[in-house]
């Protein structure tokens, strides 16, 4: 199961005027294995959040089950107007420890980043997660069902891949690129 929400707006009345209130997306850092438990709260408060999951087959000594574990563990993502107010209720939420950003304060995340990330998950492509680069040239892919989409190009045990990053939490994810064309931006 991949939780997926949309980016909204919400407007607030001033005196006669409608003030549009831009929400962004914003990275929290969670208690080790809590990320499904805030998420849960955080929407159960209103709260428009992505935790972005993936399927893994374990295996115990007597079974075998594919279990959704978190894409980047000890993150959640939620999407709030960039005022104080709105951080409150997120940090008064059951095993959020902070913000991602300068002093627990957060840092807007992109949100082509975000989406990026959503239209893997939604058209089921397949990925692994990528250790985070600060180096390599940033490509897009020219064409098919990701035309547009923007990374960075590596090689990965010979195998041309594009690697999709968060750079406020440094987490990353790779994708094989084989059949696509790409182009340097």
């Amino acid at each position: 199961m991949t939780t997926l929400q949309t980016v909204t707006s919400e407007t607030s009345e001033v005196g006669l005027r409608a003030i549009p209130v831009e929400k962004s997306w914003f990275a929290i850092h969670t208690r080790p294995r809590y990320e499904k438990k805030v998420a849960l709260e955080l929407q159960e408060k209103g709260i428009h959040t992505f935790l972005p999951l993936s399927s893994v087959k374990r295996q115990w000594s007597d079974r075998k089950q594919v279990i959704s574990l978190p894409l980047f563990p000890g993150y959640t993502f939620v999407q709030i107007p960039a005022v104080h107010e709105a951080r409150i209720p997120v940090l008064r939420t059951n095993g959020v420890n902070s913000f991602v950003g300068p002093r627990g304060v957060g840092t807007p995340i992109a949100d082509v980043e975000i989406h990026a990330i959503q239209t893997l998950l939604e058209r089921e492509i397949s990925f692994k997660v990528y250790p985070y680069l600060n180096v390599g040239q940033t490509v897009r892919i020219r064409g098919g069902c990701l035309d547009g989409m923007k990374g960075i190009l590596t090689k990965i045990n010979g195998d041309d891949s594009l690697v999709i990053s968060v750079e406020l939490i440094q987490r990353s994810i790779a994708m094989r690129v084989a059949g696509y064309e790409i182009e340097p931006t």
